[in-house]
């Protein structure tokens, strides 16, 4: 199939990651482009292009830059999400090592559109070499003059910091994003108020994703027909896919949005072995479960809803025909038990339950009733908490059963009884504690 690189064409280019590098490949153009324009006016390309969020909901970007209210005498902030937690997802790391300044030259266009003269990237603290990067990035930026006052002559004032975070799962929600940014413990906020009115410092603020402000400058320069020519008429443009897991050949690959799975697999070898495909997600491990029967079902927001799942952030971890679901399944749910702040009792006590039900099943003492427990566990969580986490918390579970049921009844069950209390007594003995699942990279 053919590929055509677009936020990927400098990665192989040496020494991608500088100013120099950059400009030589048509970098800083955007912004010259932009300052020369009214803000109005950017807002309104973004609203045409049809670009839509890379970080997970797939909002339109154009709109959530809409809905920052003007002239009402509030600073306003623009704030990149780059705490890229998500399991299986790793797209938006080797961007901002690879190609720091086209995150730098979005987020000065954008800030432009929005009226905002500070912005900041969230990023995740185990991305060091992320960090190192990007901050050499806005120093040269600095030194250009491309930040700072008065940049390119246009009267237009833009501050950027760089702000690692501790490693929570749970800032890449933005509103616990923005209480951490503030110095605060990362936990999410209730709604409404909306960041666009009361984000940071409670002044109008824009939450981006990494990959939806690196795409900015290329629709700058090349326009709206060009980036409709890609995709699907509802989510136009290209996309940063990650595949990982029983893959011969794991990575990112940057495709129309809109391409399939089947496709996908072709560019990365197929599955690993020769074997057969058993499960996959669609968009990292909060996003429900798909099977070889949705092989053929586009890689977009609208495409993935109707095959019963979410495009997320288009992290495919590929399962093969050996995979034990259950394992799997348990896995996952323990890194939901262990990154959840604690501050809604569905998911706080929900998803530690749900662990101790899933390790007793696994460890062949559970009764077919508890896969029934599960799933009411999960209908009673979904939709409950201040954030998704928790709804993404149940997706394992949910999908897992739905298709894989058989695997999650221990043959014991017909002869065995169940324990009067899941997992053990009431101090959880019994049932191995929570701790982290094994993820690939973010939110």
């Amino acid at each position: 199939m053919p590929v055509t690189p677009v936020l990927t064409r400098r990665w192989n280019t040496p020494e991608s990651w500088t100013i120099e590098t950059y400009r030589r490949l048509d970098g800083y153009v955007a912004l010259r482009t932009a300052l020369a324009g009214d803000p109005d006016d950017l807002i309104k390309l973004i609203k045409d292009s049809g670009l839509r969020g890379r970080g997970g909901a797939g909002f339109p970007t154009g709109m959530k830059w809409g809905f920052i209210p003007q002239g009402d005498g509030k600073p306003h902030y623009l704030v990149i999400n780059a705490d890229e937690g998500e399991p299986g997802t790793c797209k938006d790391a080797p961007l901002m090592k690879a190609d720091p300044h086209s995150l730098v030259e979005g987020i000065i266009i954008a800030a432009y559109a929005v009226r905002a003269n500070r912005a900041f990237i969230y990023l995740r603290g185990e991305l060091i070499h992320a960090g190192r990067r990007l901050r050499a990035a806005v120093a040269e930026a600095y030194a250009a003059g491309y930040l700072g006052r008065d940049i390119l002559g246009s009267g237009f004032d833009l501050d950027l910091v760089v702000h690692s975070g501790a490693g929570a799962y749970i800032c890449g929600e933005e509103t616990a994003l923005l209480d951490s940014l503030e110095g605060r413990r990362g936990q999410p906020r209730l709604r409404p108020p909306f960041p666009a009115t009361h984000g940071l410092y409670a002044s109008p603020t824009v939450v981006n994703n990494v990959e939806t402000i690196a795409t900015v400058p290329y629709i700058v320069n090349y326009g709206v027909d060009w980036f409709r020519t890609m995709g699907r008429e509802r989510a136009p443009g290209p996309k940063i896919f990650s595949l990982s897991g029983h893959v011969t050949r794991p990575g990112q690959y940057e495709v129309p949005m809109g391409t399939t799975l089947r496709e996908l697999l072709e560019l990365a070898g197929g599955v690993r072995g020769g074997r057969a495909l058993k499960a996959w997600t669609p968009g990292g491990s909060s996003t429900p479960m798909l099977t070889a029967e949705h092989l053929d079902a586009p890689l977009d927001f609208e495409g993935m809803q109707e095959a019963g799942s979410l495009l997320g952030t288009a992290a495919l971890m590929i399962m093969d025909e050996t995979t034990d679901m259950l394992r799997v399944v348990r896995r996952l749910t323990q890194f939901y038990a262990h990154e959840s702040c604690g501050k809604c009792t569905p998911c706080r006590e929900g998803t530690s339950w749900m662990v101790k039900i899933l390790s007793r099943l696994e460890r062949g003492q559970g009764d077919a009733s508890d896969v029934d427990t599960l799933v009411d566990a999960c209908d009673n969580i979904f939709g409950r908490a201040f954030c998704a986490l928790a709804d993404g918390a149940t997706s394992p579970i949910v999908s897992g059963i739905k298709y894989f049921r058989d695997e999650f009844i221990p043959v014991s069950a017909v002869t065995s009884k169940p324990d009067p209390t899941p997992g053990g007594d009431a101090a959880g003995n019994g049932a191995p504690a929570p701790t982290p699942g094994a993820y690939a990279g973010a939110h």
